[in-house]
């Protein structure tokens, strides 16, 4: 992310600061959240739903001013529309793949990790394909590792449940931080 508002900074100002907006806004909403889930195992919808208008106002927009001033492909009336698709897409894909565990397995993870799983997915796909593998994956490693420490410290069992929103933000945020 640091790297791609230099370079909005250099090509595309107003849309650096829609970016720079959008990175402002993550950073509340996920200690908000984090703070939320440890303490109450609870995703509040009251924060995750006005995160997807927040983050996709912000990030299409930028996308869209950014995108043409970089000459992709498909553009119209001076705006592009991959970048567009890539941060829509980015939240659906994100959203499925949370959905699809959760239908696996319901005990394993919780709607609110779903909800914000589309939101984490927009931020991610803003950045690239792979920022957004690089965030799941990381949620996913940093979750397990904080379970492995719980069970050598025996502070908890193979049957216990740990709030994975804040390792899903903590995985967006590190591969947010990541080079393109």
């Amino acid at each position: 992310m640091i790297q791609r508002l230099g370079e909005l900074w250099q090509h595309e100002p107003p849309a650096f600061w829609l970016v720079l907006a959008a990175c402002a806004y993550f950073a509340v909403m996920a200690v908000r959240l984090t703070v939320i889930d440890v303490r109450h195992h609870l995703l509040p919808n009251r924060i995750v739903f006005p995160s997807y208008a927040v983050a996709g106002v912000l990030l299409l927009v930028a996308a869209a001013m950014a995108g043409a001033d970089q000459g992709v492909a498909v553009a119209y009336a001076g705006f592009t529309f991959q970048p567009v698709v890539q941060v829509v897409a980015g939240g659906a894909i994100l959203w499925v793949f949370y959905f699809l565990l959760r239908f696996a397995y319901p005990p394993g993870m919780g709607f609110g990790d779903v909800k914000l799983a589309g939101v984490l997915g927009m931020y991610l796909g803003y950045l690239s394909w792979g920022h957004l593998f690089a965030g799941t994956f990381l949620a996913f490693l940093l979750g397990g590792l904080w379970s492995i420490a719980l069970l050598a410290a025996r502070r908890g069992t193979l049957k216990s449940s740990i709030p994975f929103g804040p390792f899903m933000l903590a995985g967006a945020a590190a591969a947010m931080l990541l080079p393109a």
